[in-house]
């Protein structure tokens, strides 16, 4: 191959590709996640990485998303079937850019397959054409959960999201977080009682969600060019300004509801009551949650409750898992009511941003925790042996099939993060006797081979 003839094999903007240390750690995070939501009953489904483009672009399900088009590429042999392979209409398939629009294609698919409320969890990757930028990726692995019910669907299961999200942060241990909880329907209740007009609460509701990211000066900027009065502005502002503990901020929505006699913020007042009340019921530590009246998710579909979760001191870092109720979503190749609520993890991204900022490390290189090193080719058959009766009491080892010198293989196991190196000499195999080397340590002591795996055991835990 010339050098004119030379491939860029680099990976396109935008497609992240990790390290093996990377990789384990991402493994590690998808089975924790896995671990919680499966105690709580979700039950794991995978839809197809392309989906008709129909049913993603469906009564604007595609948002402001950027969607991949799927078309054959012919060899050149056969251009002639070009015509042929062309996809135009219903035939025109694209890759999915979220789980949700393909979690309604699903359900449409199964109805009758499935038991209602249907929980289910889903961990692939998704893809969006936004621009690459740090933190910010064109394909994605996401972690999502929603629960799908036919026609009512209890508060309970909105108040078991942040539950689970606490549940699995905790467990990962990245330091102090904080869910904050709204429902949609307090905001345009209080939206309609100071008087905007109806058909432009949504937009409202979405220049609201930008409030941490441009400043109150942007947002009040924003409203009036929605033609919002000043003084409804201002109203709107001190409004979602209310903090307090939990009970302080219901209590003056509670107070706001009465006076103002809005139906539609007394109902999302009386639905956020019941669902703290049932955060609470399943335990979740007052520090880790708040009511933000701020939070408004700005998709259009949610229509209750919704959530945002931030690392207390890294809030820059953006909202580590979000999520809400829906009334209309899944339900959109049905024609009926399908209520739902879910959250998401944007696992690819968080993962970025949690190395970044130095709050998760990566894993060693390999899940090995033990090297048998090669002394002598001649000796294989005891390495193997050796190697097999650990992995047998549940330790990885990797077995050094090529004989090089000792600090050669010594500095192998430690680039890979390896703790143990087993040495076996002709000695040591007669006399069923090993040395076991602690890499990180440097103590290097004789245990007999029946006795290895206990002593790897008692060292590692």
């Amino acid at each position: 191959m010339t050098k004119a003839d030379k491939v860029n094999f680099s990976t396109p903007s935008g497609f992240p590709e990790f390290l093996p240390g990377e990789k384990r750690l991402e493994v590690y995070l998808l089975d924790t996640i896995r671990r919680v939501f499966e105690s709580y009953g979700f039950t794991p489904i995978e839809t197809p990485a392309v989906e008709r483009l129909e049913v993603l672009q469906a009564k604007g399900n595609q948002g402001d998303n950027i969607i991949y088009g799927i078309s054959p590429i012919l060899p050149p042999n056969r251009q002639a079937e070009k015509d042929k392979a062309g996809e135009t209409g219903s035939e025109a398939r694209a890759l999915k850019f979220d789980q949700t629009v393909p979690l309604a294609a699903y359900i449409a698919r199964h109805l009758n397959e499935l038991t209602f409320p249907f929980a289910r969890y889903q961990m692939d990757v998704v893809f969006r054409g936004e621009r690459a930028k740090d933190g910010r990726f064109r394909q994605f692995r996401q972690c999502d959960i929603d629960v799908v019910a036919r026609r009512e669907l209890s508060l309970l299961y909105d108040a078991q999201m942040p539950a689970i999200i606490s549940e699995i942060f905790t467990s990962v241990n990245i330091g102090d977080f904080l869910i904050r909880i709204n429902n949609r329907k307090i905001l345009t209740g209080f939206f309609k009682s100071v008087g905007v007009e109806e058909n432009k609460i949504k937009s409202c509701i979405g220049i609201i969600d930008t409030l941490e990211k441009v400043g109150e000066a942007k947002v009040k900027q924003d409203l009036e060019k929605e033609g919002v009065l000043a003084e409804q502005t201002q109203q709107i502002i001190e409004f979602i300004k209310i903090n307090g503990t939990v009970d302080q901020v219901l209590d003056k929505l509670k107070y706001l509801a009465q006076t103002r006699e809005a139906e539609e913020l007394s109902i999302g007042v009386t639905e956020l009551e019941t669902v703290i009340a049932g955060v609470r019921n399943l335990g979740v530590a007052e520090n880790r949650f708040c009511i933000d009246l701020a939070i408004a998710r700005g998709l259009d579909y949610y229509t209750g409750t919704v959530y945002e979760t931030t690392l207390v001191g890294h809030e820059a870092l953006g909202s580590i898992c979000s999520g809400g109720r829906y009334e209309e979503l899944v339900g959109t190749f049905l024609g009926e009511k399908m209520p739902g609520v879910g959250i998401s993890i944007g696992l690819t991204r968080l993962i970025s941003r949690l190395l970044k900022a130095g709050i998760l490390d990566t894993f060693a290189a390999t899940p090995a925790q033990v090297m048998v090193v090669n002394m002598q080719d001649d000796l294989m058959p005891v390495y193997l042996n050796v190697s097999q009766q650990l992995r047998q009491a549940g330790i990885n080892v990797i077995t050094s099939f090529e004989q090089r010198p000792l600090g050669k293989q010594f500095q192998q196991a430690e680039k890979q993060g390896i703790q143990f190196c087993v040495i076996i000499g002709s000695e040591e195999a007669a006399a069923q006797k090993s040395s076991l080397k602690d890499l990180k340590t440097r103590e290097q002591v004789e245990v007999p081979v029946e006795n290895l795996a206990l002593e790897i055991k008692r060292r590692l835990a």
